[in-house]
């Protein structure tokens, strides 16, 4: 191969390269677009939708499961759900992905704390809803390991090695994150397929719960 014909390969290489990014990228931005985290409206987010979240530079690459992490991370301490009666698993600090979505949803870090910048705008003045504070007390465990031995244990749960998520795989495979249920096992951030809530899937006659719950 002559160099300028190997030179005319890279150069082409590098456009097919390119077009598959800004595909990927036009996709994802239309997947979140119009859901409860595009933000581009708001002042604070100079129009960028991704840019609150993430960033292509200077990325904080020491979050797990969060690539190119561009917002700060919260420091607090929370008040975890536990009932001795009902509750078999061990419930720890929630960690992993559920940090980063309680990085906004906690109330203590502002929504515009990206990119380096200590912003001012809570989410409590954005949407006081969905400012969850640190009393987790009364919601949902996180960050517990759910596997074969907690069903066992429960027996009012199926068994996440074996049981269909009804997503393409198992609930181990699609909903859990190094096997613990986190946020994103039910809430999809990115909100592919448009359930109210951002669930995973729908929850009509109790779906999302039943995937999980022998009842």
């Amino acid at each position: 191969m002559s160099r300028k014909t190997s030179k005319t390969v890279r150069v082409l290489s590098l456009a097919a390269t390119s077009v598959l990014i800004i595909g990927l990228a036009s996709t994802a931005g239309a997947q979140i677009a119009g859901s409860a985290h595009d933000f581009s409206s708001y002042g604070w987010s100079n129009g960028r939708i991704c840019e609150p979240c993430h960033t292509p530079h200077n990325a904080n690459t020491t979050v797990a499961l969060a690539p190119l992490w561009n917002h700060d991370v919260t420091s607090a301490v929370y008040s975890v759900y536990s009932n001795p009666a009902t509750l078999d698993a061990v419930v720890g600090q929630p960690a992993g992905i559920s940090k980063l979505c309680l990085s906004c949803h906690d109330g203590t870090v502002a929504v515009d704390s990206f990119g380096g910048a200590s912003g001012t705008t809570f989410i409590s003045s954005v949407d006081p809803g969905a400012d969850f504070g640190t009393d987790l007390s009364d919601d949902h465990p996180i960050s517990f390991t759910y596997d074969g031995a907690l069903a066992t244990a429960d027996g009012e749960l199926f068994d996440p090695t074996t049981t269909g998520s009804g997503l393409g795989g198992t609930i181990q495979d699609d909903m859990l994150y190094s096997n613990q249920v986190e946020c994103a096992s039910c809430h999809d951030v990115h909100n592919v397929a448009g359930n109210p809530y951002l669930l995973v899937k729908t929850n009509t006659a109790s779906a999302l719960c039943l995937t999980c719950h022998d009842k």
